[in-house]
């Protein structure tokens, strides 16, 4: 259950979970010299304290976490379950590593801090958790996740997201369009900038060394919007550099952009790096796109088979088989050809129509400015827009990454 927040009228009221005397003292010296905040802290071990504490009309609960204790873990897995999307809670710990990262954002915590901890640090922290985005109430829905992810190189993964954003975009009401976000995670050689004609802005290697201060204003610094609306996250071309980003540096960047969009659509590079699970498990809609040859189906369902082996909670994934013509007395693969060699997996088609394709790419504009109407639009918009929501066991990104919201 959600509990609301506190009227604005009210002081910001703070609880802090600790068994480390030295932390509460840090916590009160720092809180308690405002007026403004209400400070409650709870002495003793999270495990003794989650199900009974008290978050009524809290706006930021700070948990300070043995990690070597196993039932601290599932203390604050009970305690973020209860709460909900509010109030926000905030990990404190000993030591960090990949792994408890992954658990934390699983856990969804709102943020974290690594010991010793300032007092300038918590009230930062505390403030940009704890600040609702203008407008937002308790009600907020999730952003809703799209991926694409290439088979086989050359499939048209990116103008399929390009696409797909910008027909998301127009999915709403004139008066309240959705805000659309796209990011191109081909941090190399990423094409989604040029398709729309965009000055890429990301510099994923000037936020490595201080991911924290990746906030809501450095993500506007870093987005380029597109004529219609269209937000894009995309990185500088580097053709010569092969390099992988800290996992955590690439999750909290995503974590931000879908903290604060309604669509966020993944032009998803053909390698899998160390942050591909989780970005994978995070989405609501997932396309493996690949092209009607023997080779493209049979990496399309190597790839099918693998990622149901990896990520056995992600989202069904669907297939995409773009540029697919059938001709009569023509010796390609058919339809029923296709069909067979996936198996199970939920196949979609898309027409050929390369002249238009080629023109909107190299004019920077959607495919339905060169030809209104136009058939791959219009199919795209079927798989997509019409295609039932994600069931079982899939867990939206933002119900797991709050790691950096407000």
């Amino acid at each position: 259950m959600r509990h609301p927040a506190a009227p604005t009228t009210s002081p910001t009221r703070v609880v802090v979970v600790t068994a480390d005397v030295d932390f509460g003292a840090m916590a009160r010296a720092t809180f308690g010299a405002s007026s403004a905040i209400e400070l409650v802290v709870e002495t003793g071990p999270l495990s003794t304290l989650a199900d009974t504490l008290n978050t009524d009309g809290v706006t930021v609960i700070v948990v300070d976490l043995d990690i070597g204790r196993a039932d601290e873990l599932s203390a604050l897995a009970r305690l973020t379950t209860r709460t909900g999307q509010w109030p926000p809670v905030v990990a404190v710990t000993e030591a960090f590593d990949t792994n408890l990262a992954r658990t934390l954002m699983q856990l969804r915590v709102a943020d974290f801090l690594v010991k010793p901890v300032s007092g300038l640090d918590l009230v930062r922290t505390c403030a940009r958790v704890g600040k609702r985005p203008a407008g937002e109430g308790n009600d907020r829905k999730e952003a809703q996740i799209v991926s694409f992810l290439p088979a086989v190189g050359g499939a048209g993964v990116t103008m399929l997201a390009v696409q797909t954003a910008l027909l998301l975009l127009d999915s709403g009401p004139a008066r309240a369009k959705p805000s659309v976000c796209i990011v191109d995670l081909n941090f190399q050689q990423g094409s989604v900038a040029d398709y729309l004609d965009l000055e890429p802005r990301l510099n994923l290697a000037e936020i490595e060394p201080r991911p924290d201060r990746l906030d809501r204003q450095l993500l506007e610094v870093m987005l380029s919007y597109h004529a219609s609306g269209l937000a894009v996250v995309a990185a500088p071309n580097r053709p010569a550099e092969m390099r992988s980003f800290d996992p955590d540096v690439v999750m909290r960047l995503l974590d931000l952009v879908s903290a604060h969009f309604d669509y966020v659509v993944f032009d998803m590079p053909r390698t899998w790096f160390s942050w591909t699970d989780s970005v994978l498990l995070g989405c609501n809609k997932l396309y493996v796109v690949t092209e009607a040859t023997v080779p493209g189906l049979r990496h399309a369902k190597q790839l099918v088979g693998a990622i149901a082996e990896r990520l056995t909670d992600v989202a069904a994934p669907h297939v995409i088989v773009n540029r697919f013509q059938q001709k009569m007395f023509n010796s390609g693969l058919r339809l029923t050809d296709i069909a067979r060699a996936l198996g199970d997996t939920p196949l979609h088609t898309l027409p050929n129509d390369y002249a238009l394709v080629r023109e909107a790419i190299d004019r920077g504009v959607p495919l339905n400015e060169v030809q209104q109407g136009n058939k791959v639009v219009a199919e795209l918009k079927k798989i997509v827009i019409g295609a039932p929501k994600a069931e079982g066991g899939v867990r939206p990104l933002m119900k797991k990454l709050k790691l950096a919201a407000g």
